[in-house]
C-alpha cells in the first residue's frame, strides 16, 4: 500500500466522497440518512470551497479513503464538517485522521480563521477522543455561534482555537 495523500477536493471526487461517508453513517453507526439528506455533498465546491472554507480528501492508491470539510461561517470562524475515514485507513499506522486535521488547521491558520466548531453524534466515541486529542474542547449547544450550521443528528459540540494557545 502506498502513502496516504491529503489533497483538495476536485469535482470528479464526488462519488468517492459519498462512497466513504454514507456507509460509515448508515452501516457502522445506524444513522438513517441519505446523500439527498446532505445536499452539501452534491455541491462541495460551492458550499465548502469558498471564502475561508475548503474541502479535502485523503487518497490511497487512487481511492478516496477520507474526507474533511471546513465551512466558513463568518466572523473568522469555521465549522469542521464531513470528517470521515474508511475503516481500512483508520488507526495510528495510517494516520489518516491526523493528516486530515493537520491540513484543515494549516488552511485555517493561512486563511485567518480564529475558531473552529463542530457537531457530532454521541455514537462517534472514537471521533470524540480524536477531537479532544487535537485540542477541541466540548461546549454546550448554546455556546455555538449563531451562524453554526446544525445537522439534525448533532448532539455533541466542540470548539478549538486555531492558535492552539487560545483554547
Amino acid at each position: 500500500m502506498s502513502e496516504i495523500i491529503v489533497r483538495p477536493f476536485e469535482p470528479q471526487d464526488r462519488d468517492g466522497v459519498v462512497s466513504v461517508i454514507l456507509p460509515i453513517q448508515r452501516e457502522e453507526f445506524g444513522v438513517d440518512i441519505t446523500a439527498e439528506d446532505q445536499p452539501d455533498l452534491l455541491i462541495i465546491p460551492e458550499f465548502y470551497q469558498t471564502d475561508k472554507g475548503g474541502f479535502w480528501v485523503a487518497e490511497q492508491d487512487g481511492v478516496i479513503v477520507g474526507t474533511i470539510g471546513c465551512k466558513d461561517i463568518g466572523n473568522d470562524q469555521a465549522a469542521l464538517r464531513k470528517m470521515f475515514v474508511a475503516a481500512t485507513a483508520r488507526g495510528r499506522e495510517h494516520g489518516t485522521a491526523a493528516k486530515l486535521l493537520e491540513r484543515l488547521f494549516a488552511h485555517a491558520t493561512d486563511a485567518g480563521v480564529n475558531e473552529i466548531f463542530l457537531g457530532t453524534t454521541e455514537k462517534f466515541l472514537a471521533a470524540h477522543r480524536l477531537y479532544e486529542k487535537h485540542g477541541f474542547v466540548q461546549v454546550e449547544k448554546a455556546d455555538l455561534p449563531e451562524a453554526f450550521l446544525f445537522m439534525k443528528v448533532d448532539t455533541r459540540f466542540y470548539r478549538r482555537g486555531v492558535n492552539i494557545n487560545s483554547r
